[in-house]
Order: structure tokens, then C-alpha cells, then sequence
């Protein structure tokens, strides 16, 4: 009942993995460009260390890289490391589909196996990758193990790449003494840190608008008391804010306040944890929930810069930042999604078309008007002159004959927001292009006694109409009649096309007849809250 009170489809804090609430941080973004221009360029083999805070997102962002690997890439996936030398290996194999029948329990045959498979994978050129989550359970001789599958190598490269993800407690496992020749081979370094107050903010309005809310319940000091509480740890954000909602309905409260979030935490948080709150204050949070591991305490208290994914030399140039929903459309678009009839229905919807006044269908055919009053137009612009007119529209992505039809909700200063299918895309605005070319679909309202072109000598409604428009764009300067289409009407037009990006012709066709619409509030506009 709760969800329902704050206006939310599902709940929005649940700690099961689900890729639409996804909210990477531009330290998850760093830290999974890095991994993968690793995997898909680095080429040198080696050992990439990941370590992070419990829920921090170190699980989130392997999820992620599985997700983005290149198609050359064969992975291993450990979940549980908790095994002998002999297991691990054993393990490895089976990850990566070898026979290993009647070689179990034998670790040479097992990793003449696997050695076997790495020169075939490299004749064919195949990248294998081993990832280790929870690494900072391996043993001693399992780490060691770990190592000796990295000998096999040619002169440029090693044949098995390796990611460790752990939390601190790896770094300090790979600072002893016996696991200095491990530590010599590691390649690069991440740490991930908790979310900032901002991040963290921004992080709750993602996942409240992908459940369906459009007003965000906390207030400015509850908001302030769930980041204090959490420590910025997402997974924590989730239990607290979760609890807080539950809360604030049994109260009947609109707005989640800091006393609500904070006997929410109080009711989630270990009561460790809660004592020491009290005693010591908000900063200790992270660091106690840390299950006391003095690694992390540590570094919650250092608070350090936001580290700095330093490769071994050679050094090589950082790529630019991964856009992860640019790919993850990318992939979805390989999919060949059916999109048409579901890019229509959301305009016209948008537009409060009646259901029964138009067939969806017939509405695709984009006909000069698919409904009465309801204009339609297809044409090619640049994603500037699409801002210009302020309308949400159906840009077509891909290439060849059968373009996916995708629905521009939303354009900020760096990012656009699309909907492909009823699944939510906001990806870079340079991105873009890597999929659409620039062609359109648009609908807009039109009086039916409007008609197709006005061009000088024109008169009656359709010009009184025009005027009125261009009143709103020039404030009616040099309109000797309102009704009538004569020179100076003319340059009116010409100036409201090049306004446009439009064909200064003086001529009202279809591209100025909506562009004349677009000056009317009434309607529904592009969003501008994209981030």
C-alpha cells in the first residue's frame, strides 16, 4: 500500500540486481571504462585489482562488464573462491566449458587443460578472461595458484587476464610478504568509494522516477539524514530509504523528514553501528559497517581523493568514459525490437489523442493528418533544430530498412532521454549519433481548417491563424494585415525559418506549419530535467 501512497509502480529500493536501476556514479563509470579497455584493448594479461566497500557496487559493476565484453572475450567466473588450489582450477575449467572428465582432482592435468585452451583460444584470437568476485576469500595457496595460471605467455602478452574484485581486506592480503610476486604482477589498481551527498541524491531520484514517482517524498533534511545514515553506501541507501517510505505511510506523512530516515536507520542498521552513531556521529558509518574489518575504517576515515586508476608502465592513454546506456541500447537495438506501434501509442498519448478516434496503425502511416486536428510529419534535422522545437517526437534508430522508432522524452545539456519500447534510455548526446542519423517522426495538433500551404496572396483563416503564431515569435512587427500573406508577412516567415533551421523559402509547409505550433505552450514539451 505504501507504493501505491507515493504515487510508485514497484518498489524502488529493493536489493535485488535489476539493470533498469542501475546508477553508476562517475567513479563506477571510471572504474568499468577501465575494465573494459583492459579486457578489449590492454592486450598485456596480468591482474586487475577492484576493491570496494560492502555494497559499494563492485557485484553491479562486474554484472555490467559481462554485460559489455567483447565478442573475442571468453570468460571464467568465480563466485565462490572459497576452494583448495585444486577446486579452483577445477572451477575454472568448468566456467569455461573444458573437458576435464576422469583429470579431476589431478592439478597438472587440469591445468595442462587449461593451458592447452589458452594457446588455442590466442591462435584463433580470443581474449580469456578470469574474474574472481569476493577474492579477499581466497587463501594464501589459492592466490598463489591464482598467479601460476598467468605464466603461460607469449612475448607481447600474457594468455590469461585476471580480475580480482574484493573488498579491502584484498589489498591488504596482496601486501603480504608471500604474495609479493602476485603483487608485482597486478596492472592497475581501483578503489571505489562510497557515494557523495549529491550522488546520493541524484541516486534516490533515479531509482523513485524508474518506479514511476514524480515527486521525490524526502525532504532537503531527510535527504541530508539518508546520506549521513548510509554513508553514501548504495546498498545501505536501499534498506534505509526502503524502511522510510514504509514509515512515512504508516504515519500518513507526504514528506520524509530527518526523524523518520533516522529511526528508520535506527530499525536497519546494525545496533553496533547505532551506538557508535550516537556516540561519534554520522562520518563513522561507513567504516562501522564495515563489520569493524580496520582496513576499512581506515579508509573511511582518510577519506582520500577519488583514486586514480594508475596502469603499470608502459603507460597507455585512458580511453573517454564507457556511455553504459549507450550500450546497452546498442544491444538492445541488436535484438531487432518491434517499436513502431509502441513509439506511436506514447505520442499520441502524449497528445491526448482518443483511442477511438485513430488506429494506432494507420497513425504509423503518418499521413499529412492521421487524426482530425492531429497533424503528423516525417523529415531529417539535426538533434539542435529537433531542441528548438520543444516537442517530444519519434527519432528512428539504426540503419537499413527497418529502423527501431524510439521516443525522445527529454533533452538536457549533456544527455537525452529515450524510450525504446517502455524500457528508458539516457545516454550522452554525442552518443547519439552512433545511432540515429537524424531522421524523425512528429505529431502535433493542427486546426482542420488549416491548409497543407500559405504562401504569399494567401488569405482567410489559415493566415489569421499563422499571424497569431508569429505574434508569439516577433511580437507582431510589420504585420500591415493579420490576414493577409504579403511581403512583409513573407519575411516574417523567412526569419521564423531560419529561427528554425528550416527552408527560408517564405513558403508555409509542413515543417513551418509545426514549427508555428511549437510556439503555442499548450502541449506537451521535451523534459529538461535530463541530468
Amino acid at each position: 500500500m505504501h507504493l501505491e501512497y507515493y504515487g510508485l509502480r514497484e518498489p524502488p529500493f529493493s536489493i535485488t540486481p535489476d539493470p533498469r536501476y542501475v546508477f553508476l556514479s562517475e567513479r563506477h563509470r571510471d572504474a568499468l571504462a577501465h575494465l573494459l579497455y583492459g579486457i578489449g584493448k590492454g592486450g598485456s594479461g596480468g591482474f586487475v585489482q577492484l576493491t570496494g566497500e560492502v555494497g559499494t557496487g563492485k557485484t553491479t559493476l562486474c554484472r555490467l562488464l559481462l554485460e559489455q565484453l567483447p565478442e573475442n572475450t571468453r570468460i571464467a567466473l568465480v563466485l565462490n573462491p572459497k576452494l583448495s588450489p585444486v577446486e579452483l582450477v577445477e572451477t575454472v575449467c568448468e566456467e569455461l566449458k573444458l573437458p576435464i572428465e576422469g583429470k579431476r582432482g589431478s592439478l597438472k592435468a587440469l591445468t595442462d587443460t587449461l593451458n592447452a585452451f589458452l594457446l588455442d583460444a590466442y591462435a584463433q584470437g580470443l581474449r580469456v578472461v578470469l574474474i574472481v568476485d569476493e577474492a579477499q576469500n581466497l587463501s594464501t595457496e589459492s592466490l598463489e595458484q591464482v598467479r601460476l595460471l598467468t605464466n603461460l605467455e607469449t612475448p607481447t602478452q600474457k594468455l590469461l587476464q585476471i580480475i580480482l574484485l574484493g573488498q579491502p581486506e584484498l589489498r591488504e592480503m596482496l601486501e603480504r610478504p608471500e604474495l609479493r610476486q602476485l603483487a608485482q604482477r597486478i596492472t592497475a589498481r581501483y578503489h571505489l568509494t562510497p557515494l557523495d551527498a549529491a550522488e546520493t541524491e541524484t541516486y534516490v531520484r533515479h531509482r523513485m522516477a524508474v518506479a514511476g514517482c514524480m515527486r521525490i517524498p524526502f525532504s532537503r533534511l531527510g535527504m541530508k539524514a539518508l546520506y549521513q545514515r548510509s554513508g553514501g553506501i548504495p546498498r545501505l541507501v536501499n534498506i534505509i530509504a526502503d524502511r522510510a517510505l514504509m514509515a512515512g505511510y504508516a504515519r500518513e506523512q507526504d514528506s520524509i523528514g530527518e526523524r523518520l530516515v533516522d529511526r528508520a536507520a535506527d530499525e536497519t542498521l546494525p545496533g553496533h553501528a547505532r551506538y557508535w552513531f550516537r556516540r561519534y556521529g554520522a562520518w563513522a558509518t561507513a567504516a562501522l559497517l564495515a563489520v569493524g574489518a580496520a582496513a576499512g575504517a581506515w579508509w573511511w576515515q582518510q577519506r582520500p581523493e577519488p583514486p586514480k586508476f594508475v596502469p603499470a608502465p608502459p603507460t597507455t592513454a585512458a580511453p573517454p568514459a564507457v556511455d553504459v546506456e549507450a550500450t546497452r541500447l546498442e544491444a538492445r537495438l541488436a535484438e531487432k525490437p518491434e517499436t513502431e506501434l509502441t513509439a506511436f501509442t506514447q505520442l499520441l498519448a502524449r497528445w491526448q489523442v482518443d483511442a477511438d478516434s485513430v488506429s494506432v496503425r494507420e497513425a504509423s502511416r503518418c499521413a499529412a493528418l492521421v487524426a482530425p486536428g492531429v497533424a503528423c510529419l516525417r523529415g531529417r534535422a539535426t538533434l539542435e533544430q529537433l531542441v528548438r522545437f520543444d516537442r517530444p517526437l519519434i527519432l528512428l534508430l539504426g540503419k537499413g530498412d527497418h529502423p527501431a522508432h524510439a521516443l525522445l522524452q527529454g533533452v538536457g545539456k549533456q544527455h537525452v532521454r529515450l524510450d525504446l519500447a517502455g524500457a528508458r534510455y539516457e545516454l550522452a548526446r554525442d552518443s547519439l549519433s552512433k545511432f540515429w542519423n537524424g531522421d524523425f517522426v512528429v505529431l502535433w495538433r493542427l486546426p482542420a481548417d488549416i491548409p497543407a500551404t500559405l504562401e504569399r496572396g494567401a488569405s482567410g483563416s489559415g493566415v489569421a491563424w499563422a499571424t497569431e503564431r508569429l505574434k508569439t515569435f516577433d511580437g507582431g512587427a510589420g504585420a500591415a494585415s493579420p490576414a493577409t500573406f504579403d511581403a512583409a508577412f513573407e519575411e516574417r516567415v523567412r526569419k521564423l525559418q531560419q529561427a528554425y533551421g528550416i527552408k527560408a523559402d517564405g513558403i508555409i509547409g509542413p515543417e513551418t506549419l509545426f514549427a508555428l505550433s511549437a510556439l503555442d505552450d499548450a502541449g506537451p514539451h521535451l523534459a529538461r530535467t535530463v541530468e
